[in-house]
C-alpha cells in the first residue's frame, strides 16, 4: 500500500503508515506504550524516557524512546522486554527521588499519571534514590490556581501548553539538579501577564498544579440559615460532569447535575444558560447599533475572562473592539442580585452566587472591577466542574443514584442558543440567530449556522443579510486569537465580527474541566465529543433563539425596559482597562 511501511511489533508483523512515531504505531497494533510527558502535537520532546522501547536501528537493538522516534521499513519494535520493564521502572523511582511522596492528601490521588504508573510497574520502594533535595517553590499568589513544585515531574507539559496559549509566563529556569518550572526571574504568577486560563492543569500529570478549591468557602455559606445561596451552572458543565463519575465522554448529566447540586444545600439551583440568553439579546443590540451607527468594528465578544485578559495585556489599545457586555457568568449575578433580589424581597447583601464553570480565569472574574451592579459583588465564588465533583463525592451524594431534575424557574429558563456557547463557535452561532432576525425583521426558519461550528482554530464565514454582506470569525486558542488580533491591530480585518475563546476548542476544554490523562487527550477528540453533546441539546430544544426565552422577554418587561437600555447599561454591561504586563 502506498505510503505505508512493514515493522514487526512483539513478533508480529503489521503495516503502518510511513513516518508515524513507534508510539503511534503500537496503537495501530493494539499496544499501548505509557508516557508522562509526552502530549500530541504540542509536546514531542522525549523528556521523561518513560516511553523506552527495544528497536532495531544502525546500531543493532537498542533502548530509544517511541514518541519522537519514526518507524522505518523492516524496524523490529519490542515494547515488554524486561529490559524495557527495568528502564521504565528506574525511570520512576528517579521521578520519586524528589517527588513529595503525600499521594494520601494530594488533590490527583487517584487520577495522577505517575501513581498510575507506579502501581502498575510496581514501584515498592519510592526512596530507593534518596538524597538531597532542591528547594521548592510554593506560589499562591494568583487568584485562581496554586503551584507546587514539590510535585512537579519537570515532563514540562505546562510549559507547552502555557506556549501554546502564547503567553509563556513559565518555563524551564536553571540547569540539572536545580531545575524547576517557573516564571521568569522565579517571579509570582500574580506579577507577570498569566492570564488565568488554568490550561497548564488540564495538561498537568500529576498535583504540581491545581485551582484554588472554594468548595469549604461554599459549605459554609449553604449552611449559614442568614445566606440565600444560589447555584448557577454554565452551559458546558452538563456535558463534563459526568466525567467525573465514570460516564462517557460527551454525556449529558444536566438532570443528575441538578438533582445533586439541590441535595448539596443550595437554596436555588438555575441555569447560566439564562444568563447566556441575556448576553445575547444585549450582543445582538450592541451589534446592530455599531453596524447601523458606524461604531467600532469588528465587535469582538466578551464572554472568555481569559481572552479578556489576554486583550488588556497584549493588545490594550484595541479593547474598543470588545463588546461591553458582562460574561454570562456575570450577568446571571447581576441579574440575580438586582432584578431577582427585587421580585423576590431579598437582601442583595444576603445573596451568595456560586457559578459552576469550566474555568479558572472565572475565579478571577469575580473579583474584577466594574461587577457589581447592586453594590456587592455579582458573583461571590466560582467553582470549577472538579470542584463541584468534589463537594457532591464529599457530601456522599450517589451521582449515579440520584433522580433527573430541572433547574428552578425564572432563571433556569434557557433556549438550545444558550446551551451552545460551551463549544467554540457557539456564541456567534446563537448570535446570528437573534441578529439577522432583527436585521431582516422575518422568522429565521433554519437556525443552525454550521460554518462556524467544528474545532478547527479559526473559523470564518460570510452572510448576505438584506443586502449587507456580514463577515464573521470564531477563533479558539489564544495563539489563533494573537493571529485574528493582529489583523484587527494593523486595520486589515475584514471581519463585522468576532467571537474569541481563551481555551482551543472552548469552554468544553477549559482549564476548569474534568482531568483526562494524555492518553485520552492525545488520541481522542475530547473536546469535539463534549461539543456534540451540546449541539445535540440545542437540537432538542423548544426554543432555540435567545429572543424568544420567555423569562427574558418577562425581565425586560419588569425590569430591563428594552436591550441597551439605561437599567440594561448599569447591570449587564462593564468596561475594560490596559493592565502592565509586569509589576
Amino acid at each position: 500500500m502506498e505510503n505505508m511501511v512493514n515493522v514487526k511489533i512483539n513478533g508480529v508483523e503489521y503495516s503502518v503508515p510511513n513516518g508515524v512515531s513507534i508510539l503511534e504505531a503500537a496503537r495501530y497494533a493494539g499496544i499501548e506504550i505509557p508516557t508522562l510527558c509526552f502530549l500530541k502535537d504540542i509536546n514531542e520532546i522525549g523528556a521523561c524516557r518513560f516511553c523506552m522501547v527495544e528497536a532495531t536501528g544502525p546500531r543493532g537493538l537498542g533502548l530509544v524512546t517511541a514518541c519522537v522516534l519514526p518507524v522505518n521499513e523492516g524496524m523490529e519494535i519490542f515494547t515488554n522486554t524486561e529490559k524495557v520493564r527495568n528502564a521504565r521502572k528506574k525511570s520512576l523511582e528517579l521521578i520519586l527521588s524528589t517527588h513529595n511522596k503525600a499521594c494520601l492528601t494530594c488533590i490527583r490521588s487517584g487520577n495522577c499519571e505517575l501513581q498510575k504508573l507506579c502501581k502498575e510497574y510496581g514501584v515498592e520502594d519510592a526512596n530507593y534514590y534518596a538524597g538531597k533535595m532542591p528547594e521548592f517553590i510554593y506560589d499562591d499568589s494568583a487568584a485562581h490556581m496554586i503551584r507546587d513544585n514539590s510535585k512537579c515531574i519537570l515532563c514540562r507539559r505546562c510549559v507547552a501548553a502555557c506556549k501554546q496559549q502564547y503567553v509563556s509566563v513559565i518555563g524551564a529556569n536553571n540547569r540539572g539538579f536545580d531545575t524547576h518550572i517557573a516564571s521568569a526571574f522565579d517571579k509570582n504568577l500574580s506579577e507577570v501577564p498569566c492570564i488565568s486560563c488554568g490550561q497548564c492543569i488540564v495538561n498537568c500529570p500529576v498535583g504540581a498544579i491545581y485551582e484554588k478549591d472554594d468548595t469549604a468557602k461554599v459549605f459554609e455559606a449553604i449552611n449559614d440559615p442568614e445566606k440565600f445561596v444560589v447555584a448557577q451552572t454554565a452551559p458546558s458543565i452538563r456535558v463534563t460532569l459526568g466525567e467525573a463519575f465514570g460516564k462517557p465522554i460527551g454525556t449529558n448529566v444536566e438532570g443528575k447535575m441538578v438533582a445533586s447540586l439541590r441535595r448539596l444545600g443550595f437554596d436555588k439551583v438555575f441555569d447560566t444558560d439564562f444568563a447566556a440568553d441575556l448576553t445575547i439579546v444585549e450582543e445582538a443590540n450592541e451589534l446592530l447599533e455599531r453596524v447601523q451607527n458606524g461604531g467600532t468594528l469588528p465587535m469582538i465578544t466578551s464572554c472568555s475572562p481569559g481572552w479578556i485578559n489576554f486583550c488588556e495585556y497584549y493588545y490594550p489599545e484595541q479593547l474598543g473592539h470588545l463588546s461591553s457586555c458582562k460574561s454570562p457568568q456575570q450577568m446571571f449575578g447581576a441579574t440575580l442580585k438586582t432584578y431577582y433580589a427585587k421580585k423576590m424581597g431579598i437582601d442583595p447583601k444576603n445573596i451568595v452566587c456560586v457559578g459552576i464553570m469550566p474555568c479558572t480565569a472565572k475565579k478571577y472574574e469575580t473579583g474584577r472591577d466594574d461587577q457589581n451592579a447592586a453594590g456587592v459583588p455579582d458573583v461571590d465564588y466560582a467553582l470549577t466542574t472538579r470542584e463541584l465533583a468534589r463537594m457532591i463525592q464529599t457530601a456522599g451524594i450517589n451521582f449515579d443514584m440520584v433522580p433527573d431534575e430541572k433547574f428552578d424557574n425564572p432563571l433556569g429558563d434557557s433556549t438550545g442558543a444558550a446551551v451552545i456557547f460551551g463549544a467554540t463557535g457557539g456564541v456567534m452561532e446563537a448570535a446570528l440567530r437573534t441578529a439577522v432576525e432583527k436585521l431582516t425583521g422575518k422568522e429565521l426558519e433554519a437556525v443552525e449556522f454550521t460554518d462556524v461550528r467544528g474545532t478547527k482554530g479559526i473559523k470564518e464565514a460570510t452572510y448576505n443579510v438584506n443586502g449587507m454582506e456580514i463577515k464573521v470569525c470564531a477563533a479558539s486558542g489564544i495563539e489563533n486569537a494573537n493571529k485574528v488580533m493582529e489583523d484587527v491591530k494593523n486595520g486589515t480585518s475584514p471581519y463585522t465580527f468576532i467571537e474569541i475563546m481563551a481555551c482551543p476548542g472552548g469552554c468544553v476544554n477549559g482549564g476548569g474541566q474534568p482531568v483526562q490523562p494524555a492518553s485520552v487527550r492525545n488520541f481522542t477528540d475530547l473536546k469535539g465529543l463534549r461539543a456534540a453533546a451540546l449541539y445535540e441539546a440545542d437540537k432538542n430544544m423548544p426554543l432555540r433563539k435567545s429572543h424568544e426565552n420567555p423569562a427574558i422577554i418577562e425581565a425586560y418587561k419588569e425590569f430591563f425596559g428594552e436591550p441597551g437600555s439605561h437599567v440594561a447599561h448599569e447591570v449587564l454591561h462593564t468596561t475594560y482597562k490596559a493592565r502592565k504586563k509586569y509589576n
